[in-house]
């Protein structure tokens, strides 16, 4: 979907997944148009400057898709409702036709082994999972108005995760154990896969959520040895879960996975590919 991608304007891409997948776009010769409220992005991107919150209004028929990125992960949760509500009013103002809108997979709260799938009930466990249930309410009610909104119950992505992105040389990262002897599992994606799934996403018709992720959910062990860290298991606390996952077959409706994108060693070269020189 190149077209749409390069007609594309991207809300929070300052963010941690934000500077991953924008540097994959301009990677693979992509150009969306990154917003920012004053300080400008590195890369060559094109960037405009926009405040959302502020209720200034973007250049009309300019952009023909939107991509929500930005939210709050902790403090002010509730920006997250109030920046899906700004930019879907804006978006109709400006003539914009399809707006897509992380969420989080947060929103299931604990599945305890089973998959979670789009009509899997939703009862969030913390303040953020109720924040991004909140913004999905938000993006439900401009859906009903007409607009062509898809809320994106992300997983985990490789670089942006607590996992990969708190390695530090020198110091083991330590996961935790089950009964088994094994570690926690959870749906992850690369972040070359996410910017690549949400370009082929524009210009879908797509329905009003959408879990997002690799097909095959992956070993946090697996991901950290992919890494190269220093590791080892701890017990696990009686508060964890081993399993936390996405089943992503809607998903796979709207996008062709190979199967090593479910490899935590792609994840992993994707990563330091999209994250650049170190």
């Amino acid at each position: 979907m190149l077209n749409e991608i390069n007609q594309t304007l991207v809300v929070g891409a300052s963010g941690r997944v934000g500077r991953l997948i924008t540097r994959a776009w301009a990677l693979g010769g992509l150009a969306p148009t990154l917003q920012h409220r004053g300080v400008g992005i590195a890369g060559d991107l094109p960037q405009v400057e926009w405040h959302p919150l502020s209720g200034a209004s973007l250049e009309p028929e300019r952009f023909r898709a939107m991509i929500v990125l930005a939210g709050a992960v902790r403090g002010e949760l509730g920006l997250n409702a109030q920046l899906a509500e700004a930019c879907c009013a804006a978006a109709v103002q400006a003539g914009i036709g399809q707006v897509l809108l992380a969420s989080s997979s947060a929103v299931y709260g604990v599945s305890r082994g089973q998959a979670c799938r789009e009509d899997t009930p939703t009862h969030p466990v913390n303040g953020y999972g109720r924040a991004k249930l909140e913004a999905e309410a938000v993006a439900e009610r401009w859906r009903a108005r007409g607009l062509a909104i898809t809320a994106l119950r992300i997983g985990n992505v490789a670089g942006a995760d607590a996992l990969l992105a708190g390695i530090q040389p020198g110091q083991p990262t330590k996961i935790d154990a089950f009964a088994d002897g094994t570690g926690p599992v959870r749906s992850y994606i690369g972040p070359i896969s996410l910017a690549d799934v949400l370009a082929q996403m524009l210009g879908q018709d797509l329905p009003p959520v959408l879990n997002l992720g690799a097909p095959n959910p992956v070993a946090m062990a697996d991901l950290a040895q992919a890494a190269g860290a220093e590791w080892h298991y701890q017990p696990a606390p009686t508060t964890a879960y081993q399993r936390i996952v996405l089943d992503c077959s809607l998903l796979a409706q709207h996008y062709h996975f190979t199967e090593n994108q479910s490899d935590a060693a792609v994840m992993v070269a994707e990563w330091h590919t999209a994250r650049g020189p170190q």
